[in-house]
């Protein structure tokens, strides 16, 4: 594999996901920042085919040889 190939990470499909809020953040204290982000990230958490859906777009198989 490449040194880097962020198409082939499941977690730079996250950061886009979670970035889709139309707040305004950067006004906003870190401890609030950190909560809204533990808060996006606990709901994602909770959608499975999110999830699936993150890894299929790698187009990596995950079961083992």
């Amino acid at each position: 594999m490449p040194p880097y190939a962020p198409e082939l990470n499941p977690v730079e499909g996250v950061w886009p996901h979670l970035k889709r809020s139309p707040a305004n953040l950067t006004k906003h204290s870190l401890d609030r920042l950190t909560a809204w982000v533990k808060t996006r990230l606990k709901r994602m958490q909770y959608r499975p085919r999110l999830i699936q859906g993150l890894i299929a777009k790698t187009g990596l198989d995950l079961q083992p040889p």
